[in-house]
């Protein structure tokens, strides 16, 4: 099932300006780097250190495909930390953030209107003070259910709402088999 979280994050990562290092050494060497210690990384890969340092001199090519998934996710997290914030900062400041989404909504609304929830297909485009809270509340560790309240209060105002303009008895927005979630800066 995708995730907000994880949306969010690759949003971030079509920002970086060139793509991360390709082979299994180079990658190792970068979070060599990063990290200042083999023993570190080796920790963080739950691998040797040993193992590491052979990576380090490319005395080892291809990783096992679990530690290749983990060493490439390893090194995308910590890839271009400049570019990452700028773009965290743009969204968050001036330019917003696009939500395309396929998922369930229902909401909850006043005696007399229509409350059943069903499957929507969106795109909207969110104003940065929601980019904000949902940098801010991923950056302070949201679990998933947080980061989806911050989108259908965002999908409340903006869509539902209008901006003021319609729904204004509408009371609370959820977000229910999200089958596809995709973020754009």
């Amino acid at each position: 099932m995708p995730t907000f979280g994880d949306g969010l994050e690759q949003a971030v990562q079509k920002a970086f300006t060139r793509p991360i290092p390709k082979s299994a050494g180079a990658q190792m060497r970068y979070l060599v780097k990063q990290y200042k210690s083999t023993k570190q990384v080796a920790q963080m890969l739950r691998i040797s250190q040993r193992t590491v340092e052979r990576y380090v001199k490319d005395q080892i090519k291809k990783p096992r495909r679990d530690l290749a998934q983990r060493l490439e996710r390893e090194v995308r997290k910590r890839w271009q930390p400049q570019i990452r914030q700028r773009a965290k900062e743009t969204a968050a400041t001036s330019e917003g953030i696009v939500i395309d989404f396929r998922a369930r909504l229902g909401y909850t609304a006043p005696i007399g209107s229509t409350d059943q929830d069903r499957i929507r297909h969106l795109t909207v485009a969110l104003p940065p003070q929601y980019a904000a809270r949902l940098f801010t509340a991923q950056e302070q560790g949201a679990t998933e259910r947080q980061l989806q309240e911050i989108a259908a209060d965002a999908l409340k105002e903006v869509y539902f709402q209008d901006g003021g303009r319609r729904a204004g008895s509408l009371e609370e927005v959820r977000f229910t088999d999200i089958e596809h979630i995709e973020f754009e800066l």
